[in-house]
């Protein structure tokens, strides 16, 4: 079998995707996510300009010898367009692999070591009231685990709450959307949030908080001990991602499960985090970690630590990276959970997938392949349009982490 033709398809039903189909000698195509979300023109252009012409003639199944080419011999390794341009490839592959061998790609890894996927969604509100009100329909949905965010007295609407919170679009974010933050307000008010949700809602329920990158280690410190209380599944994304070694502190002080790595491309990213078991959960995904090939070596080493997974699952990566995270969640011994915060009625149309949803459980179903494909004709009635993610300011002025 050979590679014949590379598309790299940019389209906008809600949010932008990029998305990569290859077609093969034999008929067969493989379908893979590559959004960056905010630079998805940069990785349309590194894969049509620098990958896809090296991939005429190829064998497809030689995934692992294609996914250390364009690693290795790029010289400049790394780094979110690079990761996320041999994701939608090396995932594509694989489409194409489990096609080849007719069996749903986890069976091709080694077959199920579950019989569904735990996910949690997000509820939020502008205050309290109104986010308690939100994990009380997301409980009668269904939902087993919930992420709870609330906006903080005395600011606009933060991240995670407000009409913002469900997606970004060119109308709204042409340039990007400024909001403001004060941590101490932060901290002084989550603490009141997770009393009144255990009140109203009991314990019968998982709750997950994400500080979204927001704090010093010590102050990560102090609100995970303040949310000692609560029996948090995790929190998440607490400092800046660079900084590996602040968890250290962190973790000398709070028993509260921590998650982080949503914005991590490499094993290396989690590399000490995962060797010191300074973190419970790694949050790398398909889309920004290398593909298939590359989550599955991450979930393996985490492995080794006794940290689980939990793939992020956020509406700005494309149901094919769904698909593509759940074989993987499927398969996985040291599964943890799934994040899943729905999509738009137009990006289910146009992603069309074998995936489902019930009581709170994610499947991904027995297609052959990932069970996601694009549908382009349809594709093509959305045209990219620009669209940002927010920046953050604290209440002087100062650029800080969003």
């Amino acid at each position: 079998m050979k590679i014949t033709q590379v598309k790299v398809i940019v389209c906008s039903p809600g949010r932008n995707f990029v998305t990569v189909k290859i077609f093969t000698d034999e008929g067969l195509t493989g379908v893979g996510d590559a959004t960056l979300n905010g630079r998805e023109k940069a990785v349309a252009s590194y894969l049509e300009d620098h990958i896809a012409p090296l991939l005429i003639g190829r064998d497809p199944s030689r995934i692992e010898d294609i996914w250390q080419y364009f690693y290795k011999g790029a010289y400049w390794r790394r780094g979110p367009v690079t990761m996320a341009a041999i994701a939608g490839i090396d995932t594509a592959l694989w489409d194409i692999k489990a096609k080849a061998a007719n069996m749903p790609l986890y069976q091709l890894l080694g077959g199920a070591s579950r019989e569904k996927v735990l996910c949690y969604t997000h509820a939020q509100g502008r205050d309290i009231a109104e986010a308690v009100e939100a994990v009380g329909r997301r409980k009668d949905e269904g939902y087993k685990a919930i992420r709870v965010q609330c906006g903080i007295p005395g600011l606009p609407d933060v991240y995670g709450t407000g009409a913002k919170s469900v997606t970004n679009n060119a109308e709204d974010d042409a340039v990007p959307h400024e909001e403001m933050w004060s941590t101490s307000k932060y901290m002084r008010h989550i603490p009141r949030l997770f009393e009144a949700v255990r009140e109203a809602h009991g314990w019968d329920i998982e709750l997950l908080h994400d500080a979204h990158h927001r704090l010093t280690p010590i102050e990560a410190a102090r609100v995970g001990k303040d949310l000692e209380f609560a029996r948090l599944f995790w929190l998440e994304d607490t400092v800046a991602a660079e900084h590996q070694e602040g968890f250290r502190l962190i973790r000398k002080h709070t028993t509260t499960p921590l998650a982080v790595g949503e914005v991590f491309n490499t094993i290396w990213d989690a590399r000490l985090l995962m060797e010191e078991q300074l973190i419970d959960y790694i949050r790398t995904t398909c889309v920004h970690a290398g593909g298939v090939t590359a989550l599955r070596r991450i979930m393996d080493f985490a492995s080794v630590y006794n940290v689980r997974t939990a793939c992020h699952g956020a509406m700005d990566m494309s149901p094919v990276c769904l698909g593509a995270n759940l074989h993987l969640d499927l398969w996985v011994p040291n599964f943890g959970i799934q994040e899943y915060s729905g999509y738009l009625p137009e990006i289910l149309e146009v992603f069309p997938g074998a995936w489902s949803l019930k009581d709170g459980y994610l499947h991904p179903g027995e297609a052959i392949g990932h069970g996601v494909d694009i549908d382009e004709e349809l594709a093509a009635k959305y045209p990219y349009q620009r669209a940002y993610l927010p920046v953050n300011r604290l209440e002087d002025g100062t650029l800080w982490h969003w």
